[in-house]
């Protein structure tokens, strides 16, 4: 996949299938867009192109001190996106006087003008251009007017749901990992360098590798404990998260992110992991002492390595089909 971030970047080709959209958290919805443009870019022997923004629109946009998180980092769309086979990814600089063009503006200067277009298809609920004020009834217009066509995809839902960022952010701010992962088609996760701590998890027993997130605006799940993968340097292991303020110690300390690795033994300061969130746990709760504290600690570590052993069996229940194929 190419990866575009100027006008000059761009090779014009009219015959390309272009969609346009944020794309925060590339879940299922984004993704059957992604899939229905590369097919029709197949079909059409054309090229298949995303057109998305950095920063987020709303990080931008939004003025009322209301914080604003995301469920994929750039990086991390980028690399969704790949999976998908686009051709090309067009990622604009997304400022406060970008936002002022008029959505007729905007499709003619970058897309019919700037990628090429034979074909365009977004989401039921597409609105682009200043104030929003474009949607697919603007987009059918001017279609007809420079001759490329328009198709609106349907809604895409689950158990009577439609997929949406802003469901799954809810589902994550309430700790239902599991509900997320549903709408995402794989688990939350995020990516994060080990630093130093307080070291206070292995005088207990159980220690653990503080993770810092290189975005801020990177959303992190409602505190408690979690049941997770966590891959570095080609391996995947499972473990314990615990995201909080660590209340038993710290009532007022900051928030952190903290990863015990099941039955691991070694330092991984410096390392960069990627922690994947499988199922929630319990609430972050204080103690009224330490050894309460160990004992649950116990008590979780006994459901994780069942959730482990469960896991594993999934896993390798897949790999046999794979091969037997």
């Amino acid at each position: 996949m190419n990866i575009a971030r100027r006008p000059d970047d761009i090779q014009f080709d009219r015959n390309s299938v272009v969609t346009v959209g944020s794309f925060d958290g590339v879940h299922l919805a984004h993704q059957a867009v992604l899939k229905a443009v590369v097919q029709r870019a197949h079909d059409r022997a054309g090229r298949s192109v995303a057109v998305t923004f950095e920063p987020h629109p709303k990080q931008v946009l939004v003025h009322d001190g209301a914080e604003i998180t995301l469920l994929t980092t750039l990086d991390e769309r980028i690399a969704l996106c790949e999976e998908e086979g686009l051709d090309l990814l067009y990622v604009l600089d997304f400022t406060y006087d970008f936002s002022r063009q008029g959505f007729g503006e905007f499709y003619k200067r970058y897309v019919i003008e700037g990628v090429g277009v034979s074909e365009v298809i977004e989401g039921y609920d597409h609105h682009f251009g200043r104030d929003r004020e474009g949607s697919v009834r603007e987009l059918l217009a001017m279609g007809n007017e420079f001759g490329f066509s328009v198709t609106a995809m349907k809604p895409i839902t689950v158990d009577d749901e439609v997929v949406s960022s802003t469901k799954i952010r809810q589902y994550l701010l309430e700790g239902n990992v599991e509900r997320a992962e549903v709408l995402l088609g794989r688990p939350y996760s995020v990516k994060g360098r080990v630093v130093r701590g307080n070291a206070r998890g292995k005088s207990l027993g159980f220690p653990t590798a503080n993770i810092e997130l290189p975005v801020k605006s990177k959303l992190t799940p409602q505190n408690g404990i979690y049941f997770v993968s966590v891959s570095w340097g080609g391996g995947t292991f499972y473990g314990m998260c615990s995201i909080g303020v660590r209340p038993t110690f710290e009532p007022l300390g900051g928030r952190t992110i903290e990863i015990n690795v099941l039955d691991f033994q070694g330092d991984l300061y410096g390392e960069a992991l990627h922690v994947q969130f499988l199922r929630r746990l319990r609430d972050e709760k204080k103690f009224d002492s330490v050894q309460e504290l160990i004992d649950q600690m116990n008590r979780d570590k006994v459901a994780s390595l069942a959730l482990a052993e469960e896991y594993s069996k999934v896993l390798t229940g897949l790999k046999q089909k794979r091969v037997n194929r």
